[in-house]
């Protein structure tokens, strides 16, 4: 355990365009298939492993919520992931994964974990819907290993929008007034969380928009308007006037997207607003190597708001 919390605490500062690092683990075997599948959280959102401390129950919470740890005098709540994911098992979780993100921090409750695998992001591929229906929508992103075990990254924002109130629409639409100006903003993010989130703080901006769920499906369709831009003689930015991306998204991240997007003249004064739960100054610092001109944080839809307007101004 001590060898893999040197690991995560070492990987956590790496950082590279289309690259990412996923801890695995499982959640046990489900007694209706037979089958113990295994997921993966993006490594940035690990704060530690540890073997399961006293929870402290609380009433009133959701049922995959066990209750609450103390960690370093914080009460973190604690989510059993195989009850809020619909695993059947008979497994008792051992292991406690302390996650970060958003501003929160959480301990998800989990059978074991396995080790740490870095891939590209062009190697995790959009879920099939069927996969997406069954898991609950809780699904962003899957892979295929060499020994032919599919690993399926948790939306783990999802996650915490179903356990806590984070995301209530007293708190998006609080504070944010209409633009007065006709502006869209083309949008991308692989949680589906996310984008309603954005579509909503768009909405109560009254801007048009349109997304896509991931960074190359993004890339595509900004091409298309880049060619049709081209064919009617037409400037790009009078189509679009923001580009938002998230970083973490399969086949493309925002990085990469980011990338492509400055390298294309066609895009010039059109800014890119990087809109992510990996908030951390290296992620941000990296963001800006890339040509990123804004970055706020994910759930946040009054600093959104306010860096949109600023933009679109």
């Amino acid at each position: 355990m001590s060898d893999l919390l040197k690991s995560i605490d070492a990987r956590t500062k790496l950082a590279g365009t289309n690259k990412l690092e996923i801890l695995m683990f499982s959640l046990g075997k489900d007694t209706r298939t037979n089958r113990e599948e295994t997921f993966g959280i993006n490594v940035f959102k690990v704060r530690e492993v540890m073997r399961i401390p006293a929870i402290t129950r609380a009433p009133e919470m959701p049922s995959s919520v066990e209750g609450m740890v103390s960690l370093r005098g914080a009460l973190v709540p604690v989510i059993d992931l195989a009850k809020h994911v619909g695993i059947a098992t008979d497994c008792k979780p051992e292991i406690m994964i302390v996650t970060e993100y958003n501003g929160h921090t959480q301990g998800f409750l989990v059978k074991a974990v396995d080790n740490i695998l870095r891939l590209d992001w062009s190697s995790m591929r959009v879920p099939p819907a069927m996969l997406v229906a069954e898991m609950g929508g809780l699904v962003t992103a899957i892979t295929e290993l060499q020994d032919q075990r599919l690993v399926m990254m948790i939306d783990v924002e999802k996650v915490l929008s179903e356990t806590t109130n984070f995301d209530s629409d007293d708190l998006i639409i609080k504070s944010v007034q209409p633009l007065g100006k006709d502006r869209t903003v083309f949008f991308a993010d692989d949680s589906s969380v996310a984008r309603h989130q954005i579509a909503r703080t768009l909405d109560a901006m009254q801007v048009k928009h349109i997304s896509a769920i991931n960074g190359r499906q993004a890339w595509v369709e900004l091409l298309k308007m880049a060619d049709y831009a081209d064919a009617t003689h037409t400037p790009l930015k009078n189509m679009v006037q923001v580009i938002l991306t998230d970083v973490e998204m399969p086949e493309m991240d925002g990085y990469m997207l980011t990338r492509k997007i400055k390298a294309d003249k066609r895009f010039t004064g059109i800014p890119v607003l990087m809109h992510s739960s990996l908030s951390s100054s290296s992620n941000q610092q990296l963001g800006k190597t890339v040509g990123v001109d804004e970055y706020v944080p994910k759930f946040e839809p009054q600093k959104l708001a306010q860096i949109l307007t600023k933009l679109l101004g």
